[in-house]
Order: C-alpha cells, then structure tokens, then sequence
C-alpha cells in the first residue's frame, strides 16, 4: 500500500524539485525506513492512517537503534517531505509531522584553511607533469568561486564566461547562479584548455572543463584524492577535503567584510541561515570588527 505512493513521490522529486539520483535515493530510504519499522511492528497502517504519535515512536526506535542525531535528523526530513508531497496531492488533510521535532544538533564549525595554508597546496602542484597545469586550475576554481565538488566536475566549457570573470554554474536542483572568477583560475583555465586540444576526449565529454586521462569526467573521489596527495606535500596536518575550500572562500569572504547576501548567492544557498554559519568566527577577528568600526570602540 505503501509503494504507489512512493513511486508517485520519486517521481515528484525527479520532476518537480528537480533532485539528483543520489537526492532521491536519499529520500526514499528514509520512507524505507518507516515502513520496516511499521513492518517490525506488525504494523498495517498505511500512509494516511499515520498518527504524530506513530512517528514520535519511530523517532525513539531510530535513537534505540544508535542513529545518530544527524542521522535521526536527515531520517526525520525525508519523512516530513514525503508528507509534505502526500498534502500536496490532497491524499492527507492534515500532515502528522507538523508538529514532530528533529533532534537538536550541535552546529560545528567547518575547518577551514588559511591563505597561506591554501598558496602552500597549490604551490605542492608539479606544473613539470601531465595533469599539473590541470590541478592548478582545478584548485584555483574551487577556492577562488567557492564551488561545491559536483559543480566542479560538472562544470561546463559553454558556461566559462572567462573575458567577463565570470562562470556559469548548475547548482543544487539544476539552479544556476553566476560567480565571479579569480585572475589565476581563468589563466590556468584557458592554458589547461589550449593543452587539451588535440588529445582524445569521448564523445559526450567535448563540454565538460576538466576531464581525466581518458577524456572523461573526473569523480569526486579523484579530487579528493588530489587535494590528499597535495596536502600531504605542503606538509599540512588538517583533515582537508574539496569541500575545505569552499568552507573558506566563504570564511574568508566573511571575514574580509563582505555581504552575507552576496556570499549567500556566490555559495548558491537557498536559506540565508545556511551561509550564517560563517559568521561565527573566532574571537579575536570580532573584536578587532568591533574596534574598527563601532563607536564604543572608537572612544
């Protein structure tokens, strides 16, 4: 009883919110979830007979179970979108999850790198070897427009406005947004475009910016494993992933004054308290705000 329904919903997610497969998969084994707990229950409720006090149980049973808060809270999310699509199509009158409470989490900090830390990585690049001038690029476009790893892979030659220092990038439900370009990501770009040319790319792959030594697209584990190995040379401790330099293109813009608004676009968020975790820096960078410019500080 509960399959057409879950069919229906991965077809809205697929079309309407426009998720990618790993989005959806996402969802759908947090409805999985549901049903073996109901199941393990010997529970026939069906979708529309679901009480708050049914989910309120499951949420205790995911605890039981050694969820982990973050994990109990992306459970509980999946569940409230399924019914939130459930209203939509008029199959329920009243959604069950409206008043069911996630899990409170503690908001960490993302680490980030320095400046310095940063120029040391990209420096630990041996321009002398095939995929150098490449990695250089890849790395200045990741800190320099703050991409999120799947934008990076996915980026497109079509959507380089390089003369304007601008790039065009598919965001998060294909949403696309512009963001400037650093002086060094757009030469390393066009030397790393002007050395591909003439070496085999497959077909499907003309379009995509930065391929592998097949000419396909490169995954986001090999970036991973770029920015490692990189580490690693430069001789920098810190857990680094892709992701570290979005962290701190965004940390960095912060702290350098910009507009958490502008940040906000530059990141491609959809919520404003997203990009506001970037606000909590460290004290010493506030105080040094609050000298510069309040008046109590001035006198």
């Amino acid at each position: 009883m509960w399959d057409s329904f879950k069919i229906g919903f991965k077809a809205y997610l697929q079309l309407e919110k426009s998720l990618s497969e790993n989005s959806v998969e996402a969802y759908l084994r947090d409805i999985n979830k549901l049903c073996f707990y109901l199941l393990a229950n010997e529970s026939s409720k069906s979708p529309q007979a679901i009480e708050l006090k049914d989910l309120q149980a499951f949420v205790k049973y995911l605890a039981n179970f050694g969820l982990s808060a973050t994990s109990q809270a992306r459970t509980i999310s999946g569940i409230k979108g399924f019914y939130k699509y459930l209203l939509s199509e008029n199959v329920i009158k009243t959604d069950p999850t409206a008043l069911l409470e996630l899990p409170k989490l503690k908001r960490n900090l993302p680490d980030i790198l320095s400046f310095e830390e940063i120029e040391k990585i990209i420096a630990a690049i041996d321009l002398s070897k095939a995929d150098g001038h490449r990695n250089k690029a890849i790395l200045e476009t990741l800190y320099s427009c703050g991409l999120r790893v799947s934008e990076l892979i996915n980026l497109k030659v079509s959507c380089l406005y390089l003369e304007e220092g601008f790039v065009r990038v598919i965001g998060k439900g294909d949403k696309e947004r512009l963001v400037p370009i650093g002086e060094e990501a757009i030469r390393f770009i066009k030397y790393y475009l002007s050395q591909r040319r003439g070496h085999k790319i497959e077909k499907d792959f003309e379009d995509i910016v930065f391929l592998n030594n097949r000419g396909k697209t490169l995954s986001r584990v090999m970036i991973f494993l770029i920015i490692k190995d990189l580490t690693n040379k430069a001789g920098i401790k810190k857990t680094i992933s892709p992701h570290t330099f979005r962290h701190s293109f965004a940390t960095h813009l912060v702290e350098g004054g910009a507009d958490l608004r502008a940040v906000q676009e530059m990141l491609g968020h959809e919520s404003i308290t997203t990009t506001e975790i970037y606000t909590h820096l460290d004290k010493h960078f506030l105080r040094t705000t609050l000298q510069e410019f309040h008046p109590a500080f001035k006198r």
